[in-house]
């Protein structure tokens, strides 16, 4: 049974220019523990979509080399970045929290546009 508990993810994304002949974008993300519970973050799964409307996924252990644990009311930032094909593109995805008690979750990252200047007109 998924056990539910208020985690506020907001991403902050930005445009940092060309680089190889891909876009390159960093994002910050800000992540509070909204529950009565002690958190620790576990991993994540981002999927990202391109201009063309190609996706990639990536998985891994917790976020630039990290597992932050959070107690109740605490809030953890860091700031990653993205390469695409394209001067468009969007993210989303999720973090695997588990509880001081042993419970798993995961808590959603809402969907945040990629976009170079003046790529959308």
């Amino acid at each position: 049974m998924s056990v539910e508990y208020p985690v506020k993810v907001v991403a902050i994304p930005q445009y940092l220019g060309e680089h190889e002949e891909q876009f390159a974008f960093a994002y910050t993300i800000h992540i509070t523990n909204e529950s009565d519970q002690r958190i620790t973050l576990r991993n994540r799964h981002w999927v990202i979509t391109h201009g063309d409307g190609s996706k990639e996924e990536v998985i891994g252990e917790g976020v630039v080399g990290e597992t932050p644990e959070l107690a109740p009311g605490a809030s953890y930032s860091y700031t990653s970045g993205a390469l695409i094909p394209t001067p468009v593109g969007s993210m989303k995805g999720s973090y695997g929290f588990v509880t001081v008690g042993g419970e798993s979750f995961r808590a959603e990252i809402p969907e945040f546009a990629l976009h170079a200047p003046d790529s959308l007109h």
